[in-house]
């Protein structure tokens, strides 16, 4: 299967309701062994084309380093995620860890990147999203699905 075909299959479960109770229940598990096994260079959608990464950051109740697998949009330079939290009607306890706290690191392909994370707001955030939703479409029908507005970070390297 092409990474073409891939996309469009992967684009087309996350979807489903079904697959999005089973995937945010295995993927990211599936995705850190992946990250873990292969420093970085490897995630479950990697054969797809799409673009992926592990998010470190610090826990704003623990203290501690929480890393979790994630789709990532790169342009111009910087890094964009998005709190799709699979469309579910909350946001991901990453983005409550980033907003208390901004500093985080990204391992890209084997790269670990030290970044500084902005929530972007407003028509920031409207001019961004048509570059998001072209990488991954669903985040319209995850915005539908959980009734809340996604939240967007952009990361800058430091």
């Amino acid at each position: 299967m092409t990474p073409k075909a891939l996309k469009s299959t992967a684009q087309a479960l996350a979807r489903q309701r079904w697959f999005v109770a089973v995937g945010k229940r295995t993927l990211p598990h599936v995705d850190r062994v992946l990250y873990k096994a292969t420093r970085g260079r490897v995630g479950a959608m990697s054969p797809s084309g799409l673009t992926g990464l592990l998010l470190t950051t610090v826990g704003r109740k623990t203290g501690k380093e929480r890393s979790v697998p994630l789709l990532y949009v790169g342009h111009e330079g910087k890094y964009y995620l998005t709190g799709s939290n699979w469309g579910q009607e909350h946001h991901p306890v990453w983005t409550l860890n980033l907003m208390a706290n901004p500093e985080a690191t990204l391992t890209v392909k084997g790269k670990k990147i030290p970044v500084t994370a902005r929530l972007l707001e407003g028509e920031e955030r409207t001019q961004i999203w048509p570059v998001l939703t072209t990488t991954w479409p669903n985040f319209d029908v995850y915005t539908e699905r959980s009734g809340r507005e996604l939240r967007v970070f952009e990361l800058t390297p430091r």
